[in-house]
């Protein structure tokens, strides 16, 4: 039975714990069907794969030297990275010490076909990511010139009504309170002879 670790990872905060949950149910059927045993599980959360920087991902890589797996499960390529030259060079540390990349989804063969297959699923990853990320880009602009607010929390002393920024009646006056304090302090610092405060 082929020793395998598992590495999920999840890219925002608006995506779940359920993610990971998910992509840990599909590698683990997998492994069964693919006389496989997960000896451990290294997971990201809310971190791009476009970063190799990732706590879980760099142990998994250094935990490799160990030589005690021999193949990384993930649920799809992209999990692993989404980023050509990251993906390259941290294949070839894992080969290094033994271990491949195996994907549950896709059906890469474990031969030369296989790697060239590898590196476009990996490329159009990449492209995918870019393109999405300059989509959220253009979508996050055209909402802020129409006056939106995107975030779900709201400054102290306003609401959002219809995606709206809206002065909250109730607590504007405190928040205005503490505004006029912030300046009188920061003034009296500025002009206080003795720097007292």
């Amino acid at each position: 039975m082929k020793k395998v670790v598992f590495y999920g990872r999840y890219s925002s905060n608006n995506q779940t714990e359920q993610s990971i949950e998910e992509q840990l149910h599909v590698c683990q059927k997998f492994a069964e069907l693919n006389d496989m045993q997960i000896i451990a599980e290294y997971v990201d959360r809310a971190i791009s794969g476009k970063t190799d920087e990732r706590q879980a991902f760099q142990k998994m890589i250094t935990d490799s030297r160990k030589k005690q797996f021999e193949g990384v499960l993930v649920y799809k390529l992209d999990r692993f990275a989404r980023n050509s030259f990251h993906a390259a060079i941290y294949k070839q540390k894992l080969k290094e010490n033994g271990v491949r990349i195996i994907s549950a989804m896709e059906n890469i063969p474990d031969a030369p076909e296989g790697r060239l297959l590898e590196g476009i699923i990996i490329a159009m990853n990449e492209i995918y990511s870019e393109d999405l990320s300059q989509k959220v880009s253009r979508g996050l602009a055209e909402s802020f010139s129409k006056g939106y607010y995107m975030k779900k929390i709201p400054p102290f002393g306003y609401q959002i009504i219809d995606r709206k920024l809206v002065i909250d009646e109730t607590t504007a006056p405190y928040a205005g309170e503490i505004f006029e304090r912030l300046v009188f302090i920061d003034v009296l610092r500025e002009y206080s002879p003795l720097n007292l405060l």
